[in-house]
């Protein structure tokens, strides 16, 4: 009974409402509305439709500009409002958006710049006008129009696209150079076994290629005609009580003949000629040739022995053209060697050859390292690390940062507030994700490193744009 009573109450309203409207229509009184009729008789009002489709997102029940992709409570556990696809999907704050279009603008205090087409077309005057369909120009004031070169961007759109900034800071950029390497002998630490005159060799001690000597070492015993001769003749200088001229002259003669010191003082201190002069090892190494047997004759010049001091090495490594200009002396190298799984040596670049490889276009690199224990051998392969930049801290922004055109490199500012200023720079050294910036930016601005091609394609448009306005029309 008290559904049908409100039905019939609901209906007489409307229809009392109905009457009401025409009457004031005819009369020009003003109407009161269905919501005001049914508030003042007790009839609650009908709900309002929901959204249709799929839930978008969830936004704070407040309004405020706070949302989740999903289900979320406030603070104070009230539930996030479902915003649903047919709802006006809006990332702005639009409480804040009214009251800022609703609050007075203060235009008197701000000059004038000049009037903008209100069409948006590229087309300004300096003093009011009006456009081919009577439209007026908008005025620009002072503090609305920027440096041509800043984009403003809102904030609902700064959300929608990802914008992300970071700070500019000083760091060391480098990377690292990988390329392959040999091992090979230091030239300055070879040396040879010879004679300079003819010889017999009478007794070759038991050393063979790929053994170890130490300075000093007995090599071999050999006869030489002229060494006996020389020797004789500085016995006869001795014997006779000889000028020191002529002590000094056969002295000199088995020097040259290559007659090592201790040779020339045993001949002094005995008063004869040896039979065979000894032949010691230069310094310490180890043996790469042997080609002397007992009882050979050796020419003058011939190599008895090759020696080689492996307790310094070098590697050589094969660096790119296009690496070569972050390569510096004094780098430092990390060198793995196949033959050493796990074990790394530490170098550092010691010369950069001055020269191209014609069929390979890479130039050697030496990296001089100790080898005490003798691990490494010549010839051995090498995988060669070579440390690139400035030790010193640089510029640097991410790689994500540079918009690089193959002309011109762009970085893009935030300036705060929305407002965005793309800036050439030019860069350095690339490495481990950042760039190094020699001039352009500063330490301590932001740089936009997420969608910043968008901010400078729309930079770009609207250069273009100012570009095509007539330059007797631009203010």
């Amino acid at each position: 009974m008290k559904r049908i009573a409100l039905t019939g109450l609901a209906l007489a309203a409307i229809s009392a409402a109905g009457v009401g409207g025409y009457w004031a229509g005819v009369r020009g009184l003003p109407a009161p509305g269905l919501r005001e009729l049914f508030d003042a008789i007790g009839i609650p009002a009908v709900a309002e439709p929901a959204g249709a489709g799929a839930v978008i997102y969830y936004q704070d029940p407040d309004g405020k500009p706070a949302y989740s992709a999903t289900v979320r409570q406030t603070e104070d556990g009230r539930a996030f409002r479902p915003v649903y696809a047919s709802e006006d999907v809006s990332f702005e704050d639009k409480s804040a958006t009214a009251a800022v279009a609703a609050a007075p603008v203060n235009r008197e205090a701000k000059r004038v710049l000049y009037y903008r087409n209100p069409m948006g077309l590229p087309d300004t005057s300096p003093v009011p006008k009006k456009d081919s369909m009577g439209m007026d120009y908008i005025p620009v004031h002072e503090g609305d129009d920027d440096d041509g070169a800043v984009v403003k961007v809102s904030l609902g759109k700064l959300q929608r696209t990802g914008v992300r900034s970071e700070l500019v800071e000083r760091r060391v950029v480098g990377r690292l150079v990988r390329v392959p390497g040999t091992v090979q002998l230091d030239e300055r630490r070879i040396s040879v076994v010879a004679t300079r005159s003819d010889a017999f060799i009478n007794e070759v001690a038991n050393v063979t290629t790929g053994d170890r000597v130490t300075k000093g070492q007995v090599l071999l015993r050999l006869y030489a005609p002229d060494i006996a001769t020389a020797g004789a003749q500085l016995l006869t200088d001795l014997n006779s009580g000889g000028r020191d001229s002529a002590l000094g002259g056969a002295r000199q003669r088995l020097e040259n003949l290559g007659l090592p010191p201790e040779g020339i003082a045993e001949i002094e201190r005995t008063r004869k000629v040896p039979l065979s002069m000894i032949w010691r090892a230069p310094s310490d190494g180890v043996v790469l040739e042997r080609n002397v047997v007992d009882g050979m004759k050796a020419a003058p010049g011939d190599v008895l022995f090759r020696l080689a001091d492996i307790s310094t090495i070098w590697v050589l490594a094969d660096v790119p053209e296009f690496d070569l200009g972050a390569v510096r002396l004094g780098a430092p190298v990390t060198i793995r060697v196949r033959s050493l799984p796990g074990r790394s040596l530490n170098g550092r670049v010691s010369l950069i050859y001055p020269q191209v490889g014609e069929a390979t276009r890479a130039t050697k690199v030496r990296i001089e390292i100790a080898n005490p224990d003798g691990a490494l051998l010549p010839n051995m392969y090498a995988e060669v690390e070579i440390g690139t930049g400035a030790p010193a801290p640089v510029v640097a922004v991410p790689d994500d940062a540079v918009i690089d055109t193959g002309t011109r490199q762009v970085v893009i500012l935030d300036r705060g507030e929305g407002r965005f200023e793309p800036r050439e720079v030019k860069i350095g050294l690339r490495g481990e994700g950042f760039t190094e910036i020699r001039d352009g930016i500063a330490e301590g601005d932001r740089v936009v490193v997420a969608a910043n091609f968008l901010i400078d394609a729309e930079s770009n448009l609207k250069a273009a744009l100012r570009g095509l306005t007539p330059a007797e029309t631009q203010p």
